[in-house]
């Protein structure tokens, strides 16, 4: 029987988002969802000097990116700083660098296009389809089989549970500073574990 995992966009998502990627033999991608503010639709989540740093791509309510505050610069400085010391930044710095120059209008777009770029550096291919209106719970829950609805549950201020998904530690640059930083963005898994990290993925399932 396949098993279908439905999602929301994300900018550069969350460890957790991508083991979907990975456990579910179909992925939709929901593209007629209302922008909520505080998710990973347009935030992702890194490790800092000092912390957990949040990243956020301003955008209009229309999913509409801005170019308001020069966050193209700022995130890729963020990135950099956090990152640059990790053993594979510089592995990958070329192939992260576009989406921090180039110009995306719309969100949703942007983050298939990144999307694609780390399923090809993790070395990954999952089927991601996209929705072609809003899925109801309702309607979700008529499919046959049901699709497992992650959409709220993978989310930044209020996650809710998920027996399917246990992190685990890998090196991180400043875990002699903060202990291990759990369920960040995929960029932290990438950048500390390079070609390996395909295999914290499959484990977490």
């Amino acid at each position: 029987m396949m098993t279908t995992a439905l999602l929301s966009s994300a900018y550069f998502a969350p460890v957790q988002w991508y083991q979907k990627l990975c456990r579910y033999d179909r992925v939709l991608i929901e593209h007629h969802d209302s922008y909520a503010k505080q998710t990973y639709r347009n935030r992702c989540l890194i490790a800092g000097a000092n912390g957990v740093q949040a990243l956020t791509v301003p955008v209009s309510h229309s999913c509409r990116i801005s170019d308001h505050g020069n966050w193209r610069h700022q995130h890729w400085q963020a990135i950099t700083s956090a990152y640059g010391d990790s053993p594979f930044f510089q592995y990958y710095e070329d192939d992260l660098r576009p989406f921090f120059t180039e110009r995306w209008e719309w969100l949703y777009d942007f983050n298939e296009a990144i999307r694609q770029k780390m399923c090809e550096l993790l070395d990954i291919q999952p089927r991601v389809d996209f929705t072609t209106c809003y899925v109801k719970e309702e309607e979700r829950a008529a499919w046959q089989p049901p699709a497992d609805d992650f959409r709220e549950a993978i989310n930044p201020k209020h996650p809710w549970p998920d027996a399917d998904f246990r992190p685990r530690p890998y090196y991180q640059v400043f875990s002699g500073k903060h202990g291990f930083l759990p369920n960040l963005s995929i960029l932290d898994l990438l950048m500390n574990m390079g070609p390996e990290s395909i295999f914290f993925l499959i484990r977490n399932q």
